[in-house]
């Protein structure tokens, strides 16, 4: 019951006031009015409620008419945006009203104006509150459009005084605020992350969307940097802060590390980030918050370090290959006396290396299949007279290569001497992985249906390099058998060791 009274008694003040006032909604129609402001304005109630403003009052004709609304509309949505009052000191806006023929007139009005807006419980804007004064009479003073020597005396301490410096203030308002708005859009879109820290203990003021998504879009607007990123505590960044905050003196990082929880309870991820601490300062030049600015730099330093390995491995697979190269043309040299047939033996080889470098390439040297290795090197004999029976198994770049120049040998082998030799012959190979925990991989090489084989009485470099690259290259074991009906190659290699030779 009290509460009613109250508003009763509100209500029949703000009617009873001398003072003009006036309620319009976030739609900018008269929601309420005071006696005194419809005497001002010339309107009755009826007209009003429910109206747009812009509708009833639209500033008359004129050249000055847009510009003149355009200061109204601009000062209601300013409230409506940021939620504070507003003042305009100073604005030209004729009044329309009837005259005795019954035409209308627009009579010049000069207000000034107080905007105010009226929140409910939740914040939300529900009403804007007009506070007006008519200061018509004040600006024709000013204007001199007044005689009378009894209004001189105002006319000398207005003319160019009071009123001029309100219209001055009101107007670099204005730009001040068109400029404000300007730099903090600016600042907003900026390509790089940007934000304002304030006080000693490093308060988050404002940020823009690329600090926002560099931390994981957490909410950290009015939070200490310390409680908003966590994180950071051993790694020297609230350190590097405070130095700033007590010398004045900026600091800047290069491709420093930084962990960041991205996202909620997930892990600790490396970032890497180009920035500057600049200290802000008042009028006096103390120091009162930091301004931080910077980029990420991570996907640069992780390809600059991508880069690096790669340079690395590239020099040192070149020199296996001329190593390897140079081990091939000595022992090819050894069983060739004739330079033409070294020359073809040599160039296979070489061919097999190329062949296999080719599979590596494609997949960026991360590695081959074992059974793309295999038709590789024996596609030359046909697809038919070569059986593969084995599971899928990736082998790694050094693994890869060894395999090649070892079927390589073993096809140019069997074309030379053995059941490829001849058009019944047929070769067989079945590989497995045995033991899942530590793996090993078994190849059996088989010949059928070729010539009768004996033994060879020496050793050629054919088999030598077999068991060099098995035994020396992939930590392995190989048995060459001359059977009688056919040759068999049977090799046993792990395939989880620590660390593997790369030629």
């Amino acid at each position: 019951m009290r509460a009613l009274e109250q508003a009763i008694d509100l209500a029949a003040a703000f009617e009873a006031s001398s003072n003009p006032y006036m309620l319009l909604t976030p739609e900018l129609r008269y929601a309420g009015m005071n006696a005194a402001y419809l005497n001002a304005v010339g309107a009755t109630r009826d007209a009003l409620i429910g109206r747009s403003i812009f509708e009833m009052f639209d500033a008359g004709p004129g050249d000055e008419a847009p510009e003149n609304v355009r200061q109204l509309k601009a000062s209601f949505d300013k409230v409506l945006r940021t939620g504070e009052r507003d003042h305009l000191a100073l604005i030209h806006y004729p009044i329309a009203s009837t005259a005795a023929d019954g035409s209308t007139v627009f009579e010049d009005r000069f207000w000034s104006a107080t905007h105010t807006p009226l929140h409910d419980a939740s914040g939300r804007i529900i009403l804007i509150l007009q506070h007006t004064t008519d200061i018509t009479e004040l600006e024709m003073l000013r204007r001199g459009r007044t005689t009378g020597a009894e209004t001189s005396a105002l006319d000398l301490i207005v003319r160019g005084g009071v009123v001029n410096r309100a219209r001055a203030v009101q107007e670099d308002n204005r730009r001040l605020e068109g400029e404000r708005n300007r730099l903090v859009e600016m600042f907003m879109q900026a390509p790089g992350f940007v934000t304002i820290l304030t006080g000693p203990d490093h308060v988050f003021q404002m940020h823009n969307d690329a600090y926002s998504q560099l931390i994981g879009h957490r909410d950290i607007t009015g939070r200490a940097v310390s409680e908003a990123l966590p994180e950071l505590v051993g790694q020297g960044y609230y350190e590097f802060l405070d130095s700033v905050y007590a010398t004045g003196e900026a600091y800047e990082g290069r491709e420093s590390r930084v962990q960041l929880q991205r996202t909620p309870d997930g892990p600790l991820e490396d970032v890497f980030l180009n920035f500057i601490y600049q200290p802000i300062r008042d009028g006096d030049g103390r120091v009162v918050g930091i301004f931080v600015q910077g980029h990420d730099v991570t996907e640069n330093v992780q390809s600059a370090r991508r880069q690096k390995l790669m340079i690395d491995e590239l020099n040192h697979r070149v020199k296996n290959t001329l190593a390897t190269i140079q081990s091939i043309a000595m022992q090819t040299a050894r069983s060739h006396a004739d330079p033409a047939t070294f020359a073809e033996s040599f160039q296979s080889r070489l061919m097999a290396l190329s062949h296999t470098h080719d599979l590596l390439t494609r997949s960026h040297w991360e590695g081959a299949d074992l059974r793309d290795i295999l038709e590789h090197e024996t596609l030359a004999h046909g697809p038919t007279r070569i059986v593969l029976n084995g599971p899928s198994l990736a082998l790694g770049p050094a693994s890869a290569l060894s395999f090649g120049m070892i079927f390589h040998e073993l096809a140019t082998n069997a074309a030379k001497y053995g059941a490829l030799s001849g058009p019944e012959g047929r070769v067989f190979v079945d590989w497995a992985i045995a033991d899942q925990t530590d793996r090993v991989l078994t190849i059996t090489w088989r010949e059928l249906g070729g010539p009768a084989v004996t033994p060879p009485t020496r050793r050629g470099f054919g088999s030598r390099l077999i068991e060099r690259n098995v035994r020396h290259d992939l930590a392995g074991e190989v048995k060459l058998s001359y059977l009688s009906d056919g040759f068999v190659a049977e090799m046993s290699v792990p395939l989880d060791r620590g660390s593997q030779h790369h030629g």
